[in-house]
């Protein structure tokens, strides 16, 4: 079984991409589509002040293909192209410290339906990112590392 009492710094994505609240939602877009992820803290100053998701993208983009409008591709287009970061992005956004204990990082996923948190150092700044795969993945490897050892 493993070890729920370790820090969240273990198991924690280090190279997060991250986008600025002035960014628009097109590059977002962009990088959703060209790298496996699914969350972008968002950075201003140095310091985490939101969170978007593709699931906020989704909300943004598919108004006008559910209504199965003709042109809906260029609308989005359009749409993405004049939105920024900052008026779509969730804040303020849950960050938890190197130092979380999985436990606690665990009920933050079951309590708020959060799907990733930033991890900040002592001045806010990005350090890393945690999702409920990085807990699975963590509790499956380590699960998989006692069988092998029986």
């Amino acid at each position: 079984m493993f070890d729920k009492h370790i820090s969240v710094n273990r198991i924690m994505t280090r190279e997060v991409l991250h986008i600025s609240s002035t960014d628009t939602m097109d590059r977002v877009s962009e990088i959703f589509k060209m790298n496996d992820v699914h969350h972008l803290p968002v950075i201003d100053d140095g310091e985490v002040v939101g969170i978007v998701s593709t699931t906020d993208l989704n909300k943004v983009t598919h108004h006008f293909t559910l209504f199965k409008v003709s042109n809906a591709d260029s609308v989005n287009t359009s749409v993405l192209r004049s939105l920024l970061v900052r008026e779509v992005m969730t804040k303020p956004v849950a960050t938890i410290g190197v130092a979380t204990k999985l436990t606690t990082v665990a009920a933050i996923f079951r309590e708020n339906l959060f799907h990733a948190l930033p991890v900040v150092g002592a001045n806010r700044e990005l350090v890393g990112i945690v999702t409920p795969f990085d807990l699975v993945n963590y509790a499956y490897n380590t699960d998989e590392m006692l069988i092998e050892s029986e």
